[in-house]
């Protein structure tokens, strides 16, 4: 059965973002330099399991996982999960892809595995 192996390759801060001149003000109060979800090397795996109760079915967000990042990838995870490949990557069965958190996006490397 097809996997999803999700890699976290890269966090970044605010400043890398925007050089430290980011377009609206931010309460740096409530809001930690770089995501605190992951770490860099962290991995998670996705299946295709019928069984929607299932903690690894594709449509269910890993265990630890933000959803909110989930959301962005799953069309990614889905593609790649489902024997698709993106032909701007040189590697058959991966791709790039990263959270829509404009201030410290995350991003993941997904690949597909046996």
């Amino acid at each position: 059965m097809p996997k999803v192996k999700i890699t976290v390759v890269k966090k970044m801060n605010c400043n890398e973002v925007f050089g430290g001149n980011p377009p609206a003000k931010i309460n740096h109060d409530l809001l930690t330099p770089e995501c605190h979800r992951f770490e860099l090397g962290q991995e998670f795996f996705v299946d295709l399991s019928k069984d929607r109760s299932h903690p690894e079915s594709w449509e269910n967000v890993p265990q630890g996982f933000c959803s909110w990042a989930y959301a962005d990838i799953q069309r990614d995870i889905a593609h790649i999960l489902f024997g698709g490949s993106y032909p701007w990557m040189a590697e058959e069965g991966a791709t790039i892809s990263c959270c829509t958190d404009g201030l410290r996006p995350v991003v993941f490397r997904i690949e597909r595995i046996r």
